[in-house]
């Protein structure tokens, strides 16, 4: 007997539980409005600066 096709039929694992609220592309986010690499890195250097005068 083939035990291993019996029981439920196993879901995939890689998706996702559920939608990010804010994704790119989504309402709330729509495409074409995501920030390039260097304001992030620009945001992050002012966070660190501001944590590190705290």
């Amino acid at each position: 007997m083939d035990y291993k096709a019996a029981g439920a039929p196993k879901l995939g694992k890689k998706a996702p539980k559920h939608n990010e609220h804010n994704a790119p592309g989504s309402a709330k986010k729509p495409f074409g409005q995501r920030e390039d690499k260097a304001a992030l890195l620009a945001r992050m250097k002012k966070a660190a600066e501001a944590k590190k005068d705290a």
